[in-house]
């Protein structure tokens, strides 16, 4: 296979993360529920934001709680692919990734409860 180079590789690359958007979508109930929160709590951030720089800190744990619900999919298949059986290390492989969408949700309620916090208290 040839390597690309310059718009063609930028093009694949975004059919191949749309694919990945797409399966993940299908595949994954969080992901969905997750990004029907987002759809509400992305213009949600222009109302409780003050600045630009509040309304940013706000939108971008949004957008990490995706992030990292995709990488813990690709490690959920990828340990899926590997075997079904019960093994420690894949067990831990998956909680990792569990955890890691855990703290990131933690992160959005931490942010947005401080921003609340900010502009209606102080």
């Amino acid at each position: 296979m040839q390597p690309t180079f310059g718009f063609k590789r930028i093009f694949n690359a975004v059919i191949f993360s749309c694919r990945g958007i797409a399966a993940t979508w299908k595949s994954e109930a969080a992901f969905r529920e997750e990004i029907l929160s987002g759809i509400v709590m992305f213009p949600a951030a222009f109302f409780l934001g003050e600045t630009p720089t509040q309304i940013a800190i706000l939108i971008i744990p949004l957008f990490l709680v995706l992030i990292v619900e995709l990488l813990n999919t690709g490690i959920e298949h990828v340990v899926d692919r590997v075997g079904l059986e019960h093994h420690e290390l894949s067990g831990l492989a998956k909680d990792a990734g569990s955890a890691a969408v855990f703290l990131s949700n933690m992160l959005i309620i931490t942010v947005w409860s401080l921003v609340a916090v900010d502009r209606f208290i102080f």
